[in-house]
């Protein structure tokens, strides 16, 4: 500061001196002892009336000019210090207290301020108010033709409004930073502050506020403008506010948020507004594509997480530290993640909202795609509130968004490097010969396409062989949930996590899992029970106390295949009235952990049995509720004819390395003579990575009967004599 320039503390605190000897610096919120033997003098002159010759002078009776200089810069140092000018006689003591709270010198920011340029533009009611709250904080100049100003303060009744796309382009080229604001209906938004080449732009801003707008715009409907004069005044002031502080020079991360204050309750809460490095206005559009071109290549990935849910890449504290941006009503890529409030709390039950990025093309796809919600589950409530949030990160990136990259030809045009759909359907001739009373008879889940025109023109995607280490193609619409074309994609192989190495892991076990159940379910095998007592698990006891307390069963099943991976079947069944069966699967290297997966998945359908059921619009779902019984399935019972498995009846190596797990994964399923490929769905905006993992011949969980292993492997594994015929398959198509 100026040598001759009045110093003193800062406007915003007080000095107190206590005792003649003790000082003692008083803020709003804190108490800061001075320590030293010059702080009760020093405390005394510090008025802002005098400059620092003025200071040592004064204080030269009780301290030295040594000691009281390195007072002065001590304190200086520490920001407790700042000039005064003959501004502070003009100016309301308590306007330059605030900015110096603010962490700026409440002289410099005033001049700042009255120097400052703003262009209000108004797509809304009000802008009167704010350019007069603008005046009032010291603003110089506010012109509504300003484009060029110092910043841009921009009134809209919606922040998708159609004319807003203009204006972000006009300040864009400009340079001018921009400030959105919605002063109407009940909840004021406030922000992002909008910066050229620094942060999210207003594409990336509507992109995700539009993800959140898909049930209205199915709807076709506008909400009503409403206002008291109370909160549009307070909304003018709130929005004058962020803009004045902005012109002074306050900086903070909120500015790259929405702020949404709820008039009504008061409630308010920032919703960061994310970048979108693929966003076609600020950012790179073919980061898809360039992706999909990519060899999907692994590296060493040390596990930090043996959890009861699996291994993994990082601890589920690390993944919501890093990812829980995404939650946000208004901004995220999941509205909200709550824990479902049926049932005991062990259940460990957590739900996130609908899929955003599913279309709804009418009023039944919309009731769909607002059932379509994400759950997780786990031993502990984080593990399921991550698993939620992974589900649904998951199933967000497998939705088809329309930056994918996709090669449209017949499939005669590509099949020297395309796998047919047939490969990985499995849909049997007879299925799609009777799919128009099928269909008609069973949800969506179960649906069952048209077989494929090979002389259509459709979209194709590349993934990665690991196999053969080359790209392979699929059809788009296999691969992407919501993809025009003639195939529907499924969840089998989708999955997450922290790391690439870490989702194809998970993939690679879902894949290896629902194999295995559906080769179980639909020849309905008599298979062993696994001996829970082996474990020496107190979860696990746990788990079968709370649910006995519920008067309900539980029991698991070894339904492991030919592959040497431990697969579990668990069950919970009522033994008052109608049993109600609910059951989970679960599949990993480690048996223990399979155990627990399986255990988990059925506390996670829980709650649609623990009070009395509502109809979920799912017939199938509704029709086993009412009819499955243990008496008329025995094979979801244990086989009382061989022994019950222990975990010693499973070979488990441990390995510190997710890769070497997907490795050795790799080479059970190609020595079986199957072909492993992976497709990177990573949304560069979301950060987890997200991958499908598709294996051709390997059975899906739900009803699909063509020739394969669904026939073969029970006679190879001696469970059955010879293959079950077509007919005598399990008529009851799983849902899940």
């Amino acid at each position: 500061m100026p040598s001759r320039a009045r110093i003193g503390f800062k406007r915003h605190l007080s000095a107190e001196i206590a005792d003649g000897e003790a000082a003692y610096l008083l803020s709003e919120d804190t108490v800061t002892a001075l320590a030293g033997p010059c702080a009760a003098t020093l405390a005394k002159l510090l008025d802002g009336t005098r400059d620092l010759q003025g200071i040592l002078r004064e204080a030269s009776g009780e301290l030295t000019v040594e000691q009281a200089a390195n007072g002065v810069r001590q304190l200086a140092e520490a920001g407790f210090l700042t000039h005064y000018s003959d501004l502070d006689a003009t100016v309301a003591p308590g306007v330059l207290a605030y900015w110096d709270a603010a962490g700026l010198d409440g002289s410099d920011a005033v001049r700042h301020l009255a120097a400052s340029r703003v262009a209000l533009v108004s797509l809304s009611p009000g802008a009167g108010d704010v350019a007069e709250a603008l005046r009032r904080t010291g603003v110089g100049k506010v012109d509504s033709a300003d484009i060029g100003a110092d910043l841009a303060v921009v009134l809209c009744d919606d922040y998708l409004d159609p004319g807003l796309e203009a204006i972000a382009a006009a300040c864009g080229e400009k340079g001018t930073p921009w400030l959105l604001a919605k002063p109407t209906g009940t909840e004021l938004w406030l922000g992002p502050v909008f910066t050229r080449g620094d942060g999210a732009c207003w594409h990336c801003l509507a992109e995700r506020v539009g993800l959140h707008r898909r049930a209205r715009a199915a709807l076709r409907c506008s909400p009503q403008n409403v206002g008291i004069p109370p909160a549009t005044a307070a909304t003018a002031q709130l929005i004058a506010l962020e803009a004045a502080k902005w012109l002074a020079g306050v900086r903070y991360h909120g500015q790259k948020s929405i702020w949404i204050q709820d008039s009504l309750s008061l409630a308010s809460r920032h919703h960061p507004v994310t970048v979108r490095p693929q966003c076609g206005s600020c950012g790179d559009p073919g980061l898809m594509e360039a992706q999909a071109k990519r060899p999907v290549t692994l590296v060493s990935r040390p596990k930090a997480a043996w959890g009861a849910g699996g291994h993994r890449s990082a601890t589920a504290e690390d993944t919501l530290r890093r990812f829980g941006d995404l939650i946000s009503p208004v901004t995220g890529i999941v509205e909200r993640i709550v824990p479902d409030s049926r049932g005991p709390r062990f259940f460990n039950c957590y739900r996130s909202g609908p899929n955003l990025a599913l279309r709804a093309r009418s009023l039944q796809g919309l009731q769909s795609v607002l059932r379509a919600t994400s759950g997780g589950k786990g031993v502990s409530a984080l593990d399921a509130e991550v698993g939620a949030l992974g589900e649904a990160a998951e199933r967000f990136s497998a939705a088809f968004h329309a930056d994918e990259y996709r090669i449209s030809a017949g499939y005669r045009e590509v099949e020297d490097r395309a796998i047919h759909p047939d490969a990985c359907q499995l849909y049997d001739a007879r299925q799609y010969r009777d799919r128009d009373e099928w269909n008609r008879a069973h949800g969506w889940m179960l649906s069952i396409p048209e077989p494929l025109d090979e002389r259509a023109v459709i979209d194709w995607t590349p993934l990665w062989s690991l196999t053969r280490e080359e790209h392979r193609l699929l059809p788009t619409s296999l691969l992407y949930f919501g993809a025009p074309g003639p195939c529907l994609a499924d969840s089998s192989g989708n999955a997450v996590g922290a790391a690439l190495e870490d989702a194809v892991l998970q993939g690679l076990l879902e894949v290896i899992e629902r194999d295995a159940v559906s080769l179980w379910w639909d020849n309905r095998l008599r298979m062993p029970g696994f001996d829970l007592d082996d474990l020496g698990d107190p979860w696990i006891d746990e788990h079968r106390q709370v649910h006995a307390d519920l008067g309900r069963d539980v029991w698991v099943l070894d339904i492991t295949a030919d592959l040497p991976v431990p697969t579990m079947a668990a069950f919970s069944r009522s033994v008052r009235g109608p049993e109600r069966i609910m059951f989970g699967f679960g599949a990993h290297l480690d048996p223990a952990v399979a155990v627990r997966r399986a255990l988990t998945e059925v506390n996670q359908a829980m709650p649609w049995v623990v009070d009395d059921p509502e109809e979920s619009g799912d017939p199938d779902f509704d029709r086993w509720l009412g009819e499955g019984a243990s008496a008329s399935c025995p094979y979801l019972l244990p086989d009382q004819a061989v022994p019950a498995r222990r975990r010693v009846d499973h070979a488990f190596q441990e390995r510190f390395d997710l890769a070497a797990d997907v490795r050795h994964l790799q080479s059970l399923l190609e020595s079986a003579g199957m072909e492993v490929l992976v497709l990177d769905q990573t949304r560069p905006d979301v950060g987890l990575s997200a991958v499908k993992v598709v294996v051709p011949g390997m059975r899906p969980i739900w009803a699909r009967y063509a020739p394969g292993r669904l026939y073969d492997v029970p006679v190879k594994l001696g469970l059955r004599t010879e293959p079950t015929p077509y007919e005598e398959l399990n008529p009851v198509p799983l849902w899940v």
